[in-house]
């Protein structure tokens, strides 16, 4: 079969003597040897910890002190009057984060939250989550959240800081609440019932990462101080500069599901969304595109300007570069063709201002730009920050209360913020921790975790979501709302205020239960579409563009990792610190990304472009007058004249031990660095980039890479193809498996005219065989390719099929499978050694040149256990831990294995993870546990409420890996099974399947015809199928979809541009 090269890294592309040695040296060593002397010392008493399991689905049972009273929470779908041990409740809630939002459906056993889901009642998010979403439930059983309020560092009563802050605020003068975006209409009311108290008291909201630009620019364009709703599922044609909307832009949790309904192609329907991405780094948007471009943050409105001209003047772009220019011109021209769509990631206002006016003259407002109904996401306008911060260093602040907001870390002068926090008598932080501003706050409230609280939002004007508790209060927190509308007089609790609002708003209670158990109430007409009409300067706007000025040197970038995101608790969220980001790969710090080039005039080929040292050069970076040094972190696709950082990270011991940077206790750097100082305040609006200089040190950091410590040894395992070359010819990758596989369809005794001439010069037949239907070819494959018997499935069959094209890498799957299955966090250490437990993992493969960025096209692809029915790791097993189901499953019988590791050897796909430690306490041994002081708190028995008692947490010395969720499925066969009918498609879903953020994972039973997985291998989609390595026959039970891009060409395997094929020398 013909192939198309792609690289994992520079490490494979290169080919390196360090990458061969780690390639051959399958686990990286024979015993582990740092094992810690004692077990992790449990922080909470055990009687007490057992009264948190003690929460009745038929009332929320208050904590300590709440004021939250005992209400009815109503279950999702099914309505169950008691807790039946060993049987899971469901309830719809919502999810909301600062301007993070997402309708869930959270899961508890014997009342304890173990799992978060989307709802697919929504129609806004459609069942979607985000590897946030699913890690979210980890952050409720966080230890380093506070257990009680504080005054002055000390602990205290509600009632003693409820009389302070009262009095204080009597006295204060002028207040201020200081909150992130908030889309909960009673909170909103709370909020103005406060200030209504205290006349002089003002609510700004401040958003770390700020949409202030494109707030001010609609505006300025339609007289709305809004964002409209975005609709990527009705674009022919997507242009996004510098947006990651399928990763941290302002809402993929919405805009993935969209986007993937215009990536969905077949044969019978040829038809897909074009996507072209400029933006100065790599990210998972960029990687879907189909045409691809790269260019300086300084340069990106003159991008936008060009873009304009071309398409209202057919002005011919003068841009930096000749992909620039191609990519903009061929934008432009579709665009004009109608049902197009400009998304821009800047901040700042006039480049929003030309993208509304382009996307004015396309037609895009009432299209694809709904402004009949806007979005609520983020609400922030920087300059209110900036006068409050200016306002407190004046002394005439008297009172400031902080609500989900860390200005002290994420603040870009967080310097004078502190110093002005430090003035004002009156300071509260209602933080669930002790972060760096609840540090410096007189008093510290905290508030519930979302999954404790009642509450609502407004994502969209008219659609809303509510939120019910999955469990009880864990510690002695309150309601941000209770305590405003103490402090305000009110008669009634946030509880009783909630009740009241809905049930008026409804029509009763009634009403009120059928909508909490939907979760959602939306218009029945569904949503309204409507346009607005555009009134912007875009003459000025242009003007103002033209005179900025242009960087020459290096330019920094400041962004959101899609696992950390801006910091918060996510920082000490442990599944996300050691899940890999979709680019690097890389766990657990953040680092200075740098393009090929850029690595190689350092002179940092072999340490830094080479993945496999893991020891990479640290350099210092100077950009607005602050120094920070960071190792770099080679990225292909990268502008070479751009270094990235990611925030989130350089956190305050205190918010969590995951999180704290610093020394460890062996004297190691820990924990990254805060780039947050690197932004800046542009007088209207915060800046994410920067003019920079860097310099090398004699440092080197470590820095965990996954993707690096295997290899399929040059074998074809993507198969990629332009949208043209797909509708000419559908059936090319059909033909092309048959004409590999079809040899071994007959057996090899049978005589030579059996095939009608023999073989090619490659083992090919020359001709079809004589003997076997040309449409059977797959199942005589299956049946004489081996020695083996075929493997007899007499009921289900299960599969999986993963839509390469659909697939946008933003690992959701990844933490739905880890909280699913009790994957254990291993840290660091033994990720460095390529010992990390995920089930499941993103492969991530580049083509085209290194030094050319914009030739560089990327796949992603998750990888599993493969279920394969001729299983290399069965037949090496030496006690038959690993042996095969009759229904397709590949299983593992734990304690059976000793651990002899002779599977994962014998793996090709290298899905199998051995348990070099006990990293959860699940072994019998005394001084077994593994600690490295950062992942430690995995194990206390706070943080265990997370497990899933449905999957045995495995022990030190077996091996684990996907199961298919085989609890998952045993569940669904149990349901049908009482109900005397066969388990319908779609009854049971794998986590990664429900956690997928754009639908590219089918399961189901092969075996069912009606089912979605057996339509789409022999019907709808057939066209498209491969199997990983199918050709040393091992008869996977998971097909992929190959890869089609709406572009003019596919950079693998073109000599020219693919310098796999064409290996150049560093």
């Amino acid at each position: 079969m013909s192939q198309k090269q792609y690289w994992k890294g520079l490490e494979e592309l290169n080919d390196t003597a360090a990458h061969k040695e780690v390639v051959e040296n399958e686990f990286k060593e024979d015993l582990p040897y740092d094992v810690s002397g004692k077990l992790l010392d449990a922080t909470t008493p055990r009687r007490d910890f057992l009264k948190f399991l003690g929460f009745s689905t038929a009332a929320a049972t208050l904590a300590a002190s709440c004021e939250m009273p005992v209400r009815k929470i109503i279950p999702y779908a099914i309505k169950p009057e008691e807790i039946v041990p060993g049987v899971a409740n469901y309830y719809a809630s919502t999810f909301v984060d600062g301007g993070d939002y997402c309708p869930v459906v959270i899961k508890t056993r014997d009342g304890r939250p173990i799992k978060l889901e989307g709802n697919k009642l929504s129609s806004i998010t459609e069942g979607n989550t985000t590897a946030r979403v699913q890690a979210a439930v980890l952050n409720l059983y966080d230890n380093a959240r506070l257990r009680q309020p504080q005054a002055e560092g000390k602990e205290a009563t509600f009632e003693a800081i409820d009389r302070m802050v009262k009095d204080g605020l009597a006295n204060a003068g002028s207040a201020y609440v200081v909150t992130s975006s908030i889309m909960s209409p009673t909170t909103k009311a709370v909020i103005a019932e406060f200030t209504s108290k205290y006349p002089n008291a003002k609510h700004i909201v401040y958003d770390s990462i700020s949409y202030s630009g494109m707030l001010l620019a609609n505006q300025m364009s339609y007289g709305k101080l809004a964002l409209p709703s975005y609709h990527f599922d009705k674009a022919a044609t997507i242009v996004s500069l510098d947006a990651d909307f399928l990763g941290t832009w302002l809402a993929p949790v919405e805009f993935g599901k969209q986007y993937s309904k215009g990536r969905k192609v077949s044969a019978k329907n040829p038809n897909m969304s074009r996507h072209y991405h400029i933006e100065p780094t790599h990210t998972i948007s960029g990687a879907a595109a189909d045409y691809r471009a790269t260019c300086r943050p300084s340069h990106l409105g003159a991008v936008a300007v060009a873009l304009y001209n071309a398409v209202v003047n057919d002005a011919k772009p003068s841009l930096a570069s000749d992909k620039l220019n191609q990519v903009v011109t061929k934008a432009a021209a579709d665009l004009k063709k109608g049902n197009g769509l400009v998304v821009c990631g800047s901040n700042n206002t006039d480049v929003q201002v030309v993208v509304n006016a382009i996307n004015n003259h396309i037609g895009a407002n009432g299209n694809t730009i709904n402004w009949a109904v806007t979005s609520n996401y983020k609400q922030g306008i920087d300059s209110d920050m900036v006068a409050l911060t200016d306002a407190m260093n004046a002394g005439s602040v008297g009172a400031v209360l902080l609500h989900g907001v860390n200005p002290v870390y994420d603040y870009y002068d967080s310097e004078k913020f502190a110093a002005g926090l430090a003035k004002v008598p009156v300071t509260v932080s209602f933080a669930d921790r002790m972060d760096e501003t609840a540090q410096k706050c007189k008093y510290v409230v905290p508030d519930h975790n979302f999954l404790e609280a009642w509450g609502d939002a407004e994502p969209k004007t008219g659609f809303y979501s509510l939120q019910q508790p999955g469990i009880a209060p864990l510690f002695k927190t309150r309601a941000f709302q209770d305590s405003l509308l103490i402090w305000a007089g009110a008669s009634m609790t946030y509880g009783d205020y909630w009740q009241q609002y809905w049930s008026a708003k409804l029509g009763g209670q009634t009403n009120l239960d059928k909508a909490l158990q939907d979760g959602v109430i939306e218009p029945t007409s569904g949503m309204s579409f409507g346009g607005a009409t555009y009134s912007g300067n875009t003459d000025g706007a242009i003007a103002n563009i033209n005179a900025m000025k242009k960087v020459d040197g290096k330019e920094l970038v400041v962004y959101q990792t899609i696992a950390i995101g801006y910091g918060g608790a996510w920082s000490n969220n442990p599944w996300l610190q050691e899940m890999p980001d979709p680019i690097t790969k890389a766990t657990w710090d953040n680092y200075a990304c740098v393009s090929p080039l850029t690595a190689k005039q350092m002179d940092e080929e072999l340490t830094s472009i080479t993945e496999v040292v893991t020891a990479k050069r640290v350099i210092k970076i100077t950009a607005n007058g602050k120094e920070l040094e960071l190792p770099i972190v080679v990225v292909p696709g990268m502008h070479n004249d751009v270094i990235a950082v990611a925030v989130g990270y350089g956190r305050d011991a205190k918010v969590g031990m995951a999180a704290r940077s610093g020394q460890d206790k062996w004297g190691k750097d820990i924990g990254g660095k805060n780039t947050f100082p690197f932004v800046s305040y542009s007088g209207s609006n915060f800046v994410y980039n920067a003019a920079a200089t860097f310099e090398k040190t004699d440092k080197t950091y470590d820095v965990a890479i996954t993707q690096t410590h295997h290899s399929y040894e040059g074998r074809a395992i993507i198969h990629e193809y332009t949208l043209e070359e797909f509708t000419k010819e559908p059936e090319h990758l059909m033909n092309e498996r048959k004409k590999e596989l079809e040899h071994y369809a007959h057996l090899p005794w049978e005589h030579e005219a059996a095939h009608g001439g023999g073989h090619d010069d490659k083992g090919h037949a020359k001709a079809p065989m004589a003997n076997h239907s040309a449409d059977n070819w797959e199942a005589d494959y299956r049946k004489n390719g081996t020695l083996y018997p075929v493997y007899e499935k007499p009921g289900i069959q299960w599969g999986m099929s993963i839509d390469l094209t659909s697939c946008i890498g933003c690992g959701a799957c990844v933490i739905g499978c880890q909280a699913e299955n009790n994957v254990s966090v291993v840290g660091k250490t033994h990720v460095l050694k390529a010992q990390e437990m995920h089930w499941i993992r993103i492969d991530r493969y580049f083509s085209g040149t290194p030094d050319d960025p914009d030739s560089i096209q990327t796949v992603f692809q998750p990888m599993m256990c493969q279920h394969c029915d001729n299983a290399p790791c069965e037949n090496v097993c030496p006690v038959n831990a690993t042996n095969h189901s009759s229904e397709g499953l590949n299983q593992m019988a734990y304690n059976r294995c000793i651990g002899t590791k002779y599977c994962a050897n014998n793996c090709p796909y290298k899905v199998r993870h051995f348990n070099w430690m006990d990293w959860n306490g699940a072994d019998s041994f005394a001084d077994n546990l593994y600690e490295d002081y950062r992942r430690d708190e995995m194990n206390s028995d706070l943080t265990r409420m997370v497990l899933n008692p449905d999957v045995t947490v495995r022990s030190r010395g077996v091996m684990e890996k996907c199961s298919f969720c085989v609890q998952r499925l045993q569940d669904a066969k149990l349901q049908a099974k009482k109900e005397g009918r066969p388990v319908k498609d779609g009854e049971a879903k794998t986590a990664c399947q429900q956690a997928c953020a754009s639908d590219c994972i089918t399961f189901g039973n092969v075996a069912d015809p009606n089912s979605e997985i057996n339509k789409i291998r022999n019907k709808d989609q057939k066209e498209r199928v491969f199997y990983v390595l199918e050709q040393i026959h091992t008869l996977p039970n998971i097909n992929y979809l190959s890869k089609i891009r709406n572009t003019d060409e596919v950079i693998a395997g073109n000599t020219e541009k693919d310098k796999m094929t064409n290996p150049i020398v560093f």
